[in-house]
Parts: C-alpha cells; structure tokens; sequence
C-alpha cells in the first residue's frame, strides 16, 4: 500500500454498489477501499463479474457508490452535484475505453481537438504538447486519417491521445487492449506505461489479462466485488532488484 503520510490522488473508503435486478438487491462491489499515489500505475485484475468494472465506474464518478465515498486529490465526488463531478472529471482524469468510441466522421486531429474543446479550458490547445503525445503513441502520421483508415491498435493509441492531450492528472483505462491482437496490445501496454512515467501521470488499469496488469507498479485482485490479493507488478519488482 502506499506509505504514511501520502497525499493519496485516489481514496476509496468502504465502497459498496448494490444494484437492484426486480426485488433482489445484487452487491457488485463489497466495501472496498484503496488507496493509490501520485504517479503511480494500478492495474486491477479479476474475471468477468469481479466487480472490477464497476469499481472502474465508482473511482472514475460514473456511477455513485450505495456505501462508501471517493476522493479524488481530497474532493469527494459523492458531496459535488452533477455539474461539479462532471466539471472534475473534464478537468482531472482521462478516461480509456475499451471500446474506442472514436466519432468515424472526424480524422484522428478531429477526435482529439473536440474531445479539448468539450472539456471546457479556455486556452488553446498546445500543439507542441500534441506533437510529443503523437510521438509518443507513434501516430504522428496518422493524424489526418479517419478512424475506418484505422488499424485497432491504432484507433486505440488516437483514444489514449484524446484522453492525455488535457494533461490529467489521472488516467482510468478500461480493457484498454480487450479488443486487439497480441501486437496491438503490446504496443498500447508499452505506450500506457511510456504515458505514465514519461508525463507522470497517475495511471489506473482494469483487465481481465494477468499479463497486461504485470506492466504495473502494483496489481489489484478482485473476486466477488472485493479485493482479494494485491503484489507488486513487474515494474516495481524490477526497481527493487536495482535498488
């Protein structure tokens, strides 16, 4: 967990999410908290029906907690109103779909400047900081393309771009390889984690692939809406070795 005295990014209190199916009241998600740091990359794994998915909604303040509350930097998402959640999410986090929900009458540059304009900043959008995204995600020559011209992995990296170019401080990405090919999903794993130490941003990953969540600095497990297990991810495992 991370260490005293941190000021956590993400805090989960007792969060539970009961959903009604008729007249039997079904838990997807059983009084979790977690906590997780500036900067830090959280993979959350778990089989279908976990729970993980659900708790994606919950942190990101797509869905109101039953119990329980979320803080996102100290601001609970249950005590804004609508506008406010909304407004912080615009402002503070990025989201990853697997789905890659690209508009298909827009190029690649289209999807990323409206997804700019829709969050509400008043300054322009920095297009030397573009250029250093589309490097990164190696799209740079893609950008005039419209999603059908598209491979998968490609769409995929032009959604990470569209969710990074408001600089967020945290980024939620859901399944964010569930619908590629072994390549693709290399690529966009080893963008996510470029993303995430190279811009320091706070990095939240759900999947259902052990291998995907390896990338992390620490890996979550869900069964049956709790968190069962936690170990440390590849990449930690790795800077301890050189420690």
């Amino acid at each position: 967990m991370p260490s005293e005295g941190c000021k956590h990014i993400i805090l989960a209190e007792n969060l539970t999410k009961v959903y009604a199916a008729g007249r039997i009241a079904v838990p997807a998600v059983r009084n979790v908290s977690l906590a997780v740091e500036p900067g830090e990359f959280v993979a959350i794994v778990g089989p279908s029906g976990s729970g993980k998915s659900t708790l994606f909604y919950l942190l990101g303040g797509l869905t109101q907690a039953t119990e329980g509350r979320v803080l996102i930097d100290g601001v609970d998402f249950g005590a804004l109103s609508d506008a406010e959640r909304t407004r912080l999410r615009k402002r503070r986090i990025g989201f990853v779909f697997q789905k890659f929900n690209l508009l298909p009458t827009l190029s690649a540059m289209g999807n990323i400047e409206i997804a700019y304009e829709v969050s509400g900043r008043k300054e322009p959008m920095d297009r030397a900081y573009l250029d250093h995204l589309s490097e990164l995600l190696a799209i740079k020559g893609r950008l005039q393309h419209r999603p059908s011209e598209l491979s998968g992995g490609e769409q995929q990296r032009v959604a990470i771009a569209r969710a990074l170019i408001t600089r967020p401080a945290i980024v939620l990405a859901d399944e964010p390889t569930g619908n590629l090919d072994t390549k693709n999903s290399d690529a966009v794993l080893e963008m996510l984690r470029r993303s995430n130490k190279e811009l320091g941003q706070t990095t939240l990953m759900i999947t259902h692939n052990p291998e995907a969540a390896a990338i992390a600095d620490r890996i979550l497990h869900m069964r049956d809406g709790e968190i069962v297990k936690e170990e440390i991810g590849s990449r930690s495992a790795a800077a301890a070795t050189l420690q």
